[in-house]
């Protein structure tokens, strides 16, 4: 579950957030509680990148069909 706030992050904060919850894992001396709150606060973290990547993913996709359109070549054809 989301929140409005990890909505609003950009990708370089929550990937920031996302490094700092697994130090903090890593680095230990955390109660359980405290380790399971990180724990999930780092899947929602990484959930929101990935929301990023697929999103950035699918504009560079689009983008490069739109040019290969344009162009009249087929997606590929410059790769040797």
């Amino acid at each position: 579950m989301s929140s409005k706030v990890d909505e609003a992050l950009g990708y370089e904060q929550a990937r920031d957030e996302l490094i700092e919850v697994v130090r903090r894992l890593e680095a230990g001396g955390t109660t359980l509680e405290e380790s399971l709150a990180l724990w999930e606060r780092g899947e929602e973290l990484a959930k929101v990148c990935r929301r990023w990547l697929e999103g950035a993913r699918a504009r560079l996709d689009a983008a490069l069909a739109e040019e290969s359109a344009q162009t009249g070549t087929g997606a590929g054809t410059e790769q040797e």
